[in-house]
């Protein structure tokens, strides 16, 4: 059992919620085993079991007790990678959409990660330990291109690179509506929505910078198609930005709705293209992955 303390001030912590808070303190903590802690009644601010969402105050005392749980070992899995580029360094990939990326949250196997630990077992080691070789992520339900590092120089590159926003990303969305402008800039902050923490909001005590530009590239009755251009690459971006300016991406059951009429439909946002800096050559690499048929009968039928 580990037991830390933490006094809270004016400038470390006054006005967080309490799991925001230790979520940032224990590193050795995901943020779903914060909660579990607190549930418990392992965590005590000034000596009494607190709520997550209690507010923090200058001069409160947050006690905490907590088990260490070790992460299970990730598994390679023969599962089938649709791989567009390949190399020593880096490999790119098509991520079917309903694939999760890297185990969390309850999911252990079939995700990309598996599939990549079992045709790259080289890359065990390269960055984090059920997250190898991954330098950035897509939704579930997204589909497209991801690049993925095959050893450490590479990685710790490309996340520069991810970082410095040097990398070029741009999607490809079908949206409820018809957006006021044919091309325009959403730079709307994002943050946890402060009362359904497993959501994105416009509405969050800790907005972070969120910037997407779009252009309409085809109407469709009540549907548009938009390339999209996320500046920042923060979680959900494209589809709270959307939803938020009143355009939900189709098929989005979280922000919008998943049914269209009464039919049960896919997340219809696609990662079209990327380019980035081969970390070791240097050389400027592009991919294009062509919309999916879907997309467009979907427009076609409407």
């Amino acid at each position: 059992m580990h037991k830390e303390d933490f006094r809270i001030t004016a400038g470390s912590g006054a006005g967080e919620r309490l799991d925001v808070y230790l979520s940032g303190k224990l590193r050795a903590l995901a943020r779903n085993q914060v909660q579990k802690e607190i549930d418990k009644g392992r965590v005590r601010v000034n000596s009494s079991p607190s709520k997550s969402s209690y507010r923090l105050k200058e001069g409160d005392l947050v006690e905490v007790a907590y088990v260490v749980e070790e992460p299970e070992t990730l598994r390679p899995e023969n599962i089938p990678l649709d791989i567009l580029y390949l190399d020593d360094q880096v490999v790119v990939v098509r991520k079917p959409g309903g694939m999760v990326v890297h185990p969390g949250a309850g999911v252990r196997n079939a995700t990309l990660a598996n599939a990549l630990l079992f045709r790259f077992p080289d890359i065990a080691g390269v960055g984090e330990g059920e997250r190898p070789g991954i330098v950035h992520r897509l939704d579930k339900e997204t589909s497209g291109i991801m690049v993925v590092a095959r050893t450490l120089p590479a990685y710790r590159e490309l996340l520069r690179q991810f970082k410095a926003r040097e990398v070029e990303k741009t999607y490809l969305g079908v949206i409820w509506g018809r957006m006021p402008q044919k091309e325009g800039r959403i730079d709307w902050a994002i943050g946890r929505h402060p009362k359904y923490r497993q959501r994105i909001s416009v509405k969050t005590h800790s907005p972070k910078q969120a910037v997407t530009f779009y252009k309409v590239l085809q109407e469709k009755g009540d549907f548009s198609l938009l390339e999209i251009r996320p500046l920042t690459g923060r979680t959900h971006q494209i589809r709270v930005h959307l939803a938020a300016a009143g355009h939900p991406i189709v098929g989005d059951g979280r922000y919008g709705r998943r049914l269209v009429g009464n039919v049960r439909v896919r997340l219809f946002l696609h990662a079209h293209r990327l380019a980035f800096s081969h970390p070791l050559t240097r050389e400027r690499l592009e991919f294009i992955s062509p919309m999916p048929p879907e997309f467009a009968d979907f427009l076609r039928a409407k």
